[in-house]
This record gives C-alpha cells, sequence and structure tokens, in this order.
C-alpha cells in the first residue's frame, strides 16, 4: 500500500473520491430519515425505493453522454467541471431546506446523481491512469476502502446531525423537517466547494482525442447504447463482472430500502442513528474487506475471492432476517461489508484491466448503465412488492434466493479460481510472491507462456501471478497417475507424451486459436541444478502459426525448496529460513513463430530482471552478516586450511572487537 501513496496525486485522488461520496451520501441521508420520520410501512419502502430509484436513473439516461466525455476529454478535467456542478446543486439543496421545500429538495437527489453519473467513468478511468496496471487492484481496494469510509462517515455524521437538531422539537410531515436541519446543507456546501478546488490540482493524464464526436441521433434513437452493450458483452471477462457487480449492489439497494422498515416494524428501533448507523457497519466491512482483497493482490489479481465473496454475501442475506438486535444486525452488516469488499475489488480490477485504453470511458460508462438497470429493476420490484402488501421478511426472502443463485452461478464459472486461492493461501504461510509485468500479458486473445522449470509446483505459482486462466501442458506419465488424474482434469490439464504428440500439439493450438492461454515448460523436465536448461522443439511445433503470441516468463525462487531437484544439503539450509521470496517476471510478447533459440534468450534476460528486482529487497551486507552470525550461534561458521574453526557467536564478537 505504501508503494501507492507514494504515487504522485495518489493521495490527492483518494481525498476527492472520499469528498465525493460524502457529498452525494449526505443529501440522501438526510431524505431518506425525513421520510423515516414521517411514513410508515408500506409507504416508507416506497418513498426510500423511489429515492434511490432517482439516483439510479442518471447512470442509465447518462451512459452514452457520459462514456463520450471520459474517452474524449481528459479524466481530470471532466471531474472538475462535475465537482463545480455539485457545489451549485448544494448551494440549490440548502436553500431548498432553509424555504421547506420537500419536494424540491427530493428532486435535487436526481441533479446530484446526473453530476455523479457524469463523475464516475472519469474517476474510475483515472485510478488505472494514476497508478497502472500492476497496482490496479491494490488502487481499486484503496479507493473503495476511501469511499467506504466517506459512506460511513457520512451515514453516522448526518444521521447524528438530523437527529441533534431535532430534538425537542415537533413536526408532522417533511415540510416541517427540512427548515430544522437546513444547517446540515452548508455542510455539504462546504465539502464540495473543497473538492472542486482539490480536483483543480488533480495532474492531466491524457489529451484531447478529437477524432471522438458525438452522434446526438444515434444518442437519442438507441443506437449509441447498443453499440456501447455490444462492446460490453464482447469481452466475457468484462461482461460476467459487470453482472456480479450489479447483483451484487442490487441486492445492497433492496436491503437499504427495506431494512429501516424491517427494524421499525418488527424490531421495534424508531432512532435513525442507530438503524443508519447499523447499515454503517457494513462500510467498515467493505473498507476491511477491500484492503484484504488489496493485500492479497497487491501485485496481480486474485480472482479466487470473488466466489468467496459470493459465497459469504449469500451467508449474510440469509442471516438478517434472524438477528433483531442492534448488535447482532451489526455484526451481520459487518460482514457482508467484508465478503463484499473481497468481491468487488478483483471485479473492478478485471473490468479495468480487460477494457483497452481508447475504450475505459464506454466499458465503464456500460458498467454503470448495467449496474443501474438492475438496481433500478430491484427496487421497482420492492416497490411493488410493498404495495402488494408484502413486508420486509418476504422482501428479504427474495433476495436471499437471488443471492444463493448468484453464489452458486459464481463457484461454477470459476472453480479454478477458488481452487488457486486455496492453493495460495497455504503457500503463503512460506512464500511471498511479487509479480513482474504483469501487464504484459495481453488482456484477450491467445498467449503460450514458455519459461523456466525449476519445481514441482510451478503451475501453481504461474497460475497465481496471471490475471487469465491458464491451460497447461504436463508429460503424460504424470498425468495418467491415478491419484492425481482428477486434479488435473480438474485444471483442463493437456498431457503430452514422450517427444510430443499430434493430438496434444493440436489441442494446444486449437486452445490458442480459441483465445486461451496455454502454458507449458519447453525445457520438458525440472531442473537439475537450477539453471536454465535446452529448450525443446515442441512448442514451435504447437505454435506454429496459431493466432497468438508468446509471452516468455521466469520463475526465481523455487531452488533449493522442497519440491525442487536440489540437494538435501540446500533444502535444508532453505527449510530454516521463515519465508521464501518468489518472483515471477513476465517478458514483452514476441511472435507466435519465434523459435526456441529466441525465446530462451528473453528467458535468459528475464532472469536477470528478477534477480536484479530481488537484490534491491535485501538487506545491506553488514547486516546480514550480522544476522547469520547470530543465527549460526555455537555452530562452526568459518574455517581457515590448517584446520582453525570458529564459532558465529565467537567470530561476531572478533568483529566487533577489531572495528
Amino acid at each position: 500500500m505504501r508503494a501507492l501513496f507514494a504515487i504522485k496525486g495518489f493521495l490527492l485522488f483518494s481525498l476527492i473520491a472520499f469528498l465525493n461520496a460524502f457529498v452525494d451520501l449526505g443529501h440522501k441521508i438526510l431524505i431518506q430519515n425525513t421520510i423515516f420520520k414521517t411514513y410508515d410501512g408500506d409507504v416508507q419502502i416506497m418513498l426510500s425505493a423511489l429515492v434511490n430509484a432517482l439516483i439510479l436513473l442518471p447512470f442509465i439516461l447518462m451512459m452514452t453522454p457520459s462514456s463520450f466525455l471520459s474517452d474524449k476529454y481528459p479524466k481530470n478535467k471532466v471531474m472538475q467541471y462535475s465537482a463545480l456542478s455539485a457545489v451549485v446543486a448544494t448551494i440549490l439543496i440548502t436553500i431548498f431546506y432553509y424555504l421547506g421545500w420537500f419536494w424540491a429538495a427530493f428532486l435535487m437527489t436526481l441533479a446530484l446523481s446526473i453530476q455523479s453519473a457524469i463523475y464516475s467513468p472519469a474517476k474510475y478511468g483515472y485510478i488505472k491512469e494514476l497508478v497502472g496496471v500492476k497496482q490496479l487492484a491494490s488502487g481499486n481496494g484503496v479507493i473503495q476502502a476511501v469511499t467506504t469510509t466517506a459512506i460511513l462517515l457520512g451515514t453516522l455524521a448526518f444521521s447524528f446531525g438530523f437527529e441533534s437538531l431535532l430534538s425537542n422539537h415537533y413536526y408532522h410531515q417533511p415540510e416541517d423537517i427540512l427548515p430544522l436541519i437546513a444547517s446540515l446543507g452548508w455542510i455539504l456546501v462546504l465539502l464540495s466547494t473543497i473538492e472542486w478546488f482539490a480536483t483543480l490540482k488533480l495532474e492531466q493524464k491524457s489529451s484531447i482525442r478529437k477524432e471522438h464526436q458525438f452522434d446526438t441521433k444515434a444518442y437519442l434513437s438507441g443506437r449509441s447504447a447498443i453499440t456501447i452493450m455490444k462492446e460490453l458483452s464482447s469481452n466475457q471477462v468484462i461482461f460476467r463482472s459487470v453482472i456480479g457487480l450489479a447483483v451484487f449492489w442490487s441486492l445492497c439497494q433492496v436491503m437499504l430500502a427495506t431494512f429501516p422498515a424491517f427494524a421499525k416494524d418488527i424490531a421495534g428501533i424508531d432512532n435513525t442513528v442507530i438503524i443508519q448507523g447499523t447499515m454503517a457497519f457494513a462500510g467498515i466491512g467493505i473498507v476491511i474487506g477491500a484492503f484484504m482483497a488489496g493485500k492479497v493482490s497487491s501485485n496481480y489479481i486474485e480472482t479466487g475471492l470473488i466466489p468467496v465473496g459470493a459465497m459469504g454475501v449469500a451467508l449474510t442475506v440469509a442471516f438478517v432476517s434472524f438477528a433483531i438486535t442492534p448488535f447482532l444486525q451489526a455484526i451481520n452488516f459487518f460482514l457482508l461489508g467484508v465478503f463484499g469488499g473481497l468481491y468487488l475489488v478483483p471485479l473492478n480490477a478485471l473490468i479495468q484491466y480487460h477494457a483497452k485504453a481508447g475504450q475505459m470511458g464506454r466499458i465503464l460508462a456500460g458498467n454503470n448503465f448495467v449496474q443501474n438497470i438492475a438496481m433500478l429493476s430491484f427496487l421497482i420490484l420492492t416497490m411493488l412488492a410493498a404495495y402488494a402488501g408484502m413486508n420486509s421478511l418476504g422482501i428479504f426472502a427474495i433476495l436471499l434466493a437471488v443471492a444463493l443463485i448468484g453464489a452458486v452461478y459464481t463457484i461454477t464459472q470459476l472453480p479454478q479460481s477458488l481452487a488457486r486461492l486455496v492453493v495460495s493461501l497455504v503457500f503463503s504461510l512460506r512464500y511471498r510472491l511479487t509479480v513482474l509485468n504483469m501487464e504484459r500479458i495481453p488482456a484477450s486473445g491467445g498467449v503460450l507462456m514458455l519459461g523456466n522449470h525449476i519445481s514441482w509446483i510451478d503451475w501453481a505459482i504461474v497460475q497465481m501471478a496471471s490475471p487469465r486462466p491458464l491451460r497447461f501442458v504436463m508429460a503424460k506419465s504424470i498425468y495418467e497417475r491415478w491419484y492425481l488424474r482428477f486434479i488435473f482434469e480438474f485444471f483442463n490439464i493437456i498431457p503430452v507424451g514422450t517427444g510430443g504428440s499430434k493430438q496434444a500439439l493440436d489441442a494446444v493450438r486449437e486452445s490458442l486459436n480459441n483465445g486461451e492461454v496455454v502454458c507449458l515448460f519447453p525445457e520438458g523436465a525440472i531442473s537439475r541444478n537450477g539453471h536454465l536448461g535446452e529448450f525443446q522443439r515442441g512448442f514451435e511445433v504447437a505454435a506454429a502459426d496459431a493466432n497468438a503470441v508468446i509471452v516468455p516468463f521466469y520463475l526465481r525462487g523455487l531452488w533449493g525448496s522442497r519440491f525442487s531437484r536440489s540437494s538435501d544439503r540446500l533444502k535444508t539450509l532453505r527449510s530454516k529460513q521463515s519465508f521464501s521470496d518468489l518472483i515471477v517476471a513476465f517478458g514483452e510478447p514476441l511472435a507466435i513463430n519465434s523459435d526456441r533459440v529466441a525465446v530462451k534468450q528473453a528467458v535468459l534476460q528475464l532472469s536477470v530482471d528478477a534477480w536484479t528486482s530481488y537484490t534491491e529487497t535485501l538487506e545491506p551486507l553488514p547486516e546480514a552478516i550480522i544476522k547469520g552470525l547470530k543465527r549460526q550461534g555455537s555452530e562452526m561458521a568459518a574455517a581457515d586450511i590448517i584446520g582453525s574453526a570458529m564459532s558465529g557467536h565467537r567470530m561476531l564478537s572478533a568483529s566487533i572487537f577489531f572495528f
């Protein structure tokens, strides 16, 4: 995380994200609390759902304009003008508070949402421009955590201010409440003004794309929206990530709209601070979950977190109807947030990773469009259910069914990622993985990965480092072992016999032409000396004229492990270390017809890059020697040619004496 905040402008951008979420939420909380105080039952659920619908509607209607602005103009400029419009909107909102114009203030949620709809694609697109691909998941984790913290603090601050200003006052309708809490509007004005000034300091990362022109007729006819949706759905990873985000936020919207009625009618709670504070624990959970996801994905995108998050969300939705005390509900909302953070961060990172630079705005706007269509649809169904007389418990039961379906679907779509996460958690007890140049892996299309073979677990390490699922090529003699075969079949391994086989080579070529990533170790066997061996010709035949590229890689850090073929003495020495550092370095893509000499040369150069990167993390030599002598203790640390020996403690003492 420190590396992120060392990036120029990231701290400022985090502040802007915080203020943006705080301001957008503040007015919504005040309107929702006003509804809560003056309406009951199904009317309360309907109006709460309606105010949320007004927030979502611009993200649907403004998809094409917002994507156009984000793709054509520098994203920092789009954020500047959007922030300025928020200043104007909050001034009007404050005036309406003082005048007691409830419905005018109610509709101003729509105005704030319009500026957010324009703001959002530029904000999330700016993350990739600011931090790059390597820190993409971590950057999303921090911004998600910062945004959620703003939501949490905003919920508590505005709810507390709301209750404090209403104490000892009588009111019967919304128009009576707004003048009493009008002073809170100046907080919105002040913070939106600070946000605007902060956006003026953002560094411009891109230039105006003059070739982009807005087609008004296409927008009004819906053709632009259809084009964006086709572009969105053309990449299955992006599309499935968008659907996953849409389902999660839809569940959250319905829970936020329904829980106040549940708390009031079933749990008997009528204090908005308690209700909003209970729901705010989801924010604390998202902060922690997002930081956890960012830490796990510090150098790569850990997709195994997605099914874990989906399962956790389903469990918390199941428990919400049984927790009738504020304490239990707070714990449940907290866990909902934690699992939600684990779920959201890798999905957002996958969308940004797979979106090309020129289409980032369209992809992110399309993401907003799908999410908000889903949320709006869920809220409309909630209003219809409330109108038909269904209570909050019935609505929660429907949410549970949706969450379970989503969890089962996610697990079936990402079984390898889930298994990989389990493996990586086990490895994390002993190894620290660093990934170099992950951005060199093409986001789409066929890729043949070729690299050195050091240990029995090379396949797992390379898969952990790759944001895309891999198909491995393995010796048939190992593949056919009965106690391992079901695992290899699960991971869709391609078996190959001695000297290669036409069926296996055809399978590799077919996978590459289908846009998959295939990984094989051209040495053909695990190294017996730790050095790079001769590359075999098999991959040249398999890759011949395939529609793909070659990405070389180098694994460093597994030689000497118990999974390698190193000497027992070296394994014993390595086993004494509490942690081992692993590095996976990816090289620049090569032409698919590159021969074994060119590929081996590229892998050899990567070995130098990996070693250089590793040495930069080492402590100074004097400190390392002192620590090594301490570890050696009374055992021999040095000896001369005449047989005199010296223990670690004695050598350390002598060194200090001579110094």
